[in-house]
Formats: structure tokens, C-alpha cells, sequence
């Protein structure tokens, strides 16, 4: 309030005339606030007219009669306020506009550069092939890790095995052996179709042509092939006369019942043997094109192999080539003019034909000579060997070379004996520590063998055990000799001989033996 209004309330004059408050005293008060909150500067009360003083009074009282319209003018006050701060806000959504368009024109600008990198990436590549149907090389040929590792996974003896894409073919041929002697003893037309289903539903693998034409290529005497027309069908898979694979077994005359041929089950087991047959003498093939490629060229008979070169990779061998199964006939059906012109135009002349036959013919003989086998050892001198004379390497290629061939052509019996031979130089040590323990000149076969399968770092069967007794007792008799005695067999050890210079003549032995 205006320092006007606080002289007249507080003057001690105005308040000992008014005494207690009455309407007229009232209206005066009103005057007065109205008189200093408009007036353009300090008034006095009597500058101002007597009517027109009470006219302002009236209107003033009546616009602040009671304390609800200040309340209500301070409301108002108090919305225009905050009108005044949202009419503010449309610059903090500028600001924050602003910032949000410089960080999108960022993320362009960072795509664009992605974008730029990788399209100089794809020129730098090369150009993928356009047949999506056909896999790159690289993934179409490696196949996967348990079909080539199949041989060094298998818990068997070393010997000639067969890989592993060789193995599923055979278990093919084996199928589709019995299923189509099933259908053939039945007199039922054999096609493919039937073949197809049975032998899936037996392997749990796709089967399909071309392996029928693997099949005719490792034993072309098992099947004949031909195209039929208008064989009866109970499916709407297929036209009644539509051409479709038939399948008949080559039989002997001999292979007969009530007079029409019959595929016996001793016949199956027969074909399934030369089958097992053509497929090892294919893995031959391979295997002595990759003795002839080393260095010096090793030359082992077929009837003399026993096992495998060791640095020939059998399951990298190739697939079998499959053999060319019959196609239906072709008709050309032209019944337009433009199928008769397409076809004139592809007429060449007699000349252009016979450059082009020749063409194929160069192209089938590179393709021949250029099939997969599997790669030797470079022939080359490794870097490390430089300066060694050649005579003495070539010496010593010839000997590991003698020493493969041998171990090629070794018999079964043989890499036995060998084996057991390697484990006597371990056992003297422990034969003699058991008779040493025991305190004894002589023991009996079975207390040996059981003192000698507690010692020994691997499980062996008390038969085996003894015959590496029984061996020692061949290859040294002046130190180990069995004695039997009425139902027992002693063995006797002696215990003055140097135990080191018998594990020396051990070892020659196991070397000469080697040798041979």
C-alpha cells in the first residue's frame, strides 16, 4: 500500500473521531484506497470534489467488497503467469529440435560412409556365381568332419578299409538289393519309384538316380535298366504314359524256381560280396596312382597289400563316377510356325559341326586327365635340407620307401608278433621285479601272470599275458624257460643275467624283425 493510505489509518485524529467502525466510517476508508492506488501522484483529500470523491468510493467498494475477489484476482493472476511461462516453452522445443536434427544429419552421414565401405568391399570381391542352385566349390566339396575322418575314427585293426562316402554306397546297393528281389520275386514291375521309397525308408537318406547310376557303374552286371511306358500306377504322382525307370536283377539260368528265375537269399549275399569286391579294387586304382606320384614310386601288388600308405588319405578319394542310365525318348512336337524357324536356325552347317565334335572330344580329354586324386608330398627339397647332398637323401627315400612297402604287404600274424615284441622290453623289467619280490627260482605260469597283469600300465587277459611268456621263452630261452611239470607249467628266471643287456638284445630283435 502507498504511504498516503498508512498517514490516514494511523493518524491519532482520524482515529479519535471515528471510534468504534460504522458504515459511514467505512465508505471513507474505501475512499481513501481508491483515492491512493489511482492517483497519479500524492493527494490530498481536498483537492478532490465532495461528490465526485463519494462516486469513486462507491464504485471501489463495490469492485473489493469482500475478500473473494482478490482471492479470484489472484488466480487470475497466477493463470496469466502461467500462460506467460507455456508461451516460453515453444523455444525449448527449437532448442531441442535443433539438436535432434544435427545428431539425425550425423547418423546419415555414418550410414552414408557404412554404405560406401561396403560397396568398395563387394567390388574388391569376387563376383559369386549366378546359379543359386549350384553352391559355391569350396562348400560343395568339403564335406563334413565324421565323413572325413571315418577312417581314423574306427576302432578296428589296421587293414584295407574302405571310406566312408564308399560304405553308405554299398548299404545303398545292400537296400536296393532286397528291395527289388522282394518285388521281383513277386513278379511286380520294379521302378524306380517303388526302389526309392523302400531304400529311404530303410537308411533314413535321400536316394536318388544318380545313385542308381554309381550303383551300374561299380557293378554293371547287377541291373538292367530301361525306359517303360504305360506301367499301372495307383498314385496321381505319375502318368499311366509317362516313361518311368524300370529295374530288373541279372540272374543265371541256373537261378531258378517252378521255372521262372528267383533272387535267393544266398544270391543277395553273393551280389553284395562282388559289389564289396569292385569297391576295394576302385580304392586300389586310387592307391596305386598315388604310389606312382611319390617320390621314389613305390609298386605293391594288389594280392600283396595288406594296409594302406600312411600318408594316403582314404576318405579323400573320389565319388564314383555314375554311370549313364537310359532317358526316355524325346519327340519334337512343333505346331507353330516360330518352333520350325528356332529349328532351322539351329541347323549349322557340316563343317561348324565337326569343329564343334572336335571341341568336345579335347575338352572330355582334359576333363579325364585333369580327375581328382589324391595328392603326394611335393617332390621338391624342402628349404631345411639344402646343402645335404642328393645321393644320401635319395638313400635315405629309398629305405623309408623299402620300409613302407614292407609294412604295406605285412602279414596280420606278422604286425601281431610285432606288436607283442614291442611290449617285452617293458615286461623283463617287470618279470624280473616279480621273481626278485617273491624270492623264488621258479613260479607257476598263473601266479606270473597274475603278479604281471597288477603291474602292467594296461588291462590285459591272463591268456594274453601268457603268451608273452610263452615269447619270452621262444626269443630267450637262456633267460626264461617254462617247465611243466605234472598239471602245471613253472616258469624259471634267471636272475644272474644284466638286465640292461637284455632289454639291449630286445630291442635288435624287435629291429631285425621289423626289417623282414
Amino acid at each position: 500500500m502507498s504511504p498516503s493510505l498508512t498517514v490516514q489509518v494511523s493518524s491519532p485524529s482520524a482515529a479519535a473521531a471515528a471510534g468504534p467502525p460504522t458504515p459511514s466510517s467505512l465508505d471513507k476508508k474505501a475512499k481513501n484506497v481508491v483515492n491512493t492506488t489511482l492517483s497519479p501522484g500524492p493527494r490530498q483529500e481536498s483537492d478532490l470534489p465532495a461528490g465526485l470523491a463519494t462516486q469513486e468510493g462507491n464504485c471501489s467498494f463495490e469492485r473489493v467488497q469482500n475478500k473473494e475477489d482478490v482471492a479470484q484476482l489472484k488466480c487470475r493472476l497466477q493463470k496469466l503467469q502461467a500462460l506467460t511461462q507455456k508461451s516460453k516453452l515453444p523455444a525449448t522445443s527449437t532448442e531441442t529440435c535443433a539438436a535432434l536434427q544435427s545428431r539425425l544429419k550425423q547418423a546419415q552421414a555414418l550410414e552414408a560412409k557404412i554404405r560406401k565401405r561396403r560397396a568398395e568391399e563387394k567390388t574388391s570381391e569376387p563376383e559369386p556365381s549366378r546359379e543359386p542352385s549350384e553352391p559355391p566349390a569350396a562348400t560343395r566339396d568339403k564335406a563334413p568332419a565324421y565323413q572325413r575322418f571315418h577312417t581314423l575314427a574306427q576302432d578296428v585293426p589296421p587293414g584295407l578299409t574302405l571310406p566312408y562316402k564308399y560304405k553308405v554306397l554299398a548299404e545303398m546297393f545292400r537296400s536296393m538289393d532286397t528291395i527289388v528281389g522282394m518285388l521281383f520275386n513277386r513278379a511286380e514291375t520294379i521302378t524306380f519309384a517303388k526302389v526309392k521309397q523302400g531304400v529311404q525308408d530303410i537308411m533314413h537318406k535321400q536316394f536318388e538316380q544318380w545313385h542308381v547310376g554309381q550303383i551300374k557303374a561299380v557293378y554293371p552286371a547287377s541291373y538292367t535298366l530301361r525306359q517303360d511306358n504305360n506301367i499301372p500306377t495307383f498314385g496321381a504322382g505319375m502318368k499311366r504314359s509317362g516313361y518311368q525307370l524300370t529295374i530288373e536283377p541279372v540272374l543265371g539260368e541256373e537261378e531258378k524256381v517252378d521255372g521262372r528265375p528267383h533272387l535267393s537269399a544266398s544270391r543277395l549275399l553273393e551280389r553284395r560280396k562282388v559289389f564289396g569286391r569292385n569297391l576295394m579294387n576302385l580304392v586300389k586304382q586310387h592307391h596305386k596312382t598315388f604310389l606312382a606320384s611319390l617320390s621314389p614310386p613305390l609298386a605293391v601288388p594288389d594280392d600283396q597289400l595288406t594296409r594302406w600308405h600312411p600318408r594316403f588319405n582314404v576318405d579323400e578319394v573320389p565319388d564314383v563316377v555314375p554311370a549313364e542310365l537310359p532317358q526316355p525318348p524325346t519327340v519334337d512336337k512343333m505346331t507353330t510356325a516360330q518352333e520350325v524357324l528356332t529349328k532351322a536356325r539351329s541347323m549349322m552347317s557340316p563343317k561348324m559341326e565337326k569343329a564343334l565334335a572336335n571341341l568336345a572330344l579335347r575338352t572330355a580329354e582334359t576333363s579325364a586327365t585333369e580327375q581328382e586324386v589324391p595328392k603326394a608330398s611335393p617332390t621338391g627339397t624342402p628349404s631345411a635340407l639344402r646343402g645335404v647332398s642328393q645321393s644320401l637323401l635319395e638313400r635315405i627315400r629309398a629305405k623309408e620307401a623299402q620300409k613302407l612297402q614292407a609294412l604295406m604287404t605285412r602279414a596280420p600274424e606278422r604286425e601281431q608278433r610285432l606288436a607283442m615284441l614291442a611290449r617285452l622290453p617293458e615286461m623283463a623289467r617287470l618279470l624280473r621285479t616279480v621273481f626278485v619280490a617273491e624270492k623264488k627260482q621258479a613260479l607257476t605260469v598263473e601266479v606270473a601272470c597274475a603278479h604281471m597283469i597288477d603291474s602292467y600300465r594296461t588291462t590285459m587277459a591272463p591268456g594274453e599275458m601268457e603268451k608273452h611268456l610263452r615269447l619270452f621263452s621262444e626269443v630267450l630261452p637262456d633267460w626264461v624257460s617254462l617247465h611243466p611239470i605234472r598239471q602245471d607249467t613253472y616258469v624259471k628266471l634267471d636272475k644272474s643275467k644284466d638286465l640292461n643287456i637284455i632289454v639291449e638284445r630286445l630291442s635288435k630283435l624287435i629291429h631285425e624283425e621289423e626289417r623282414l
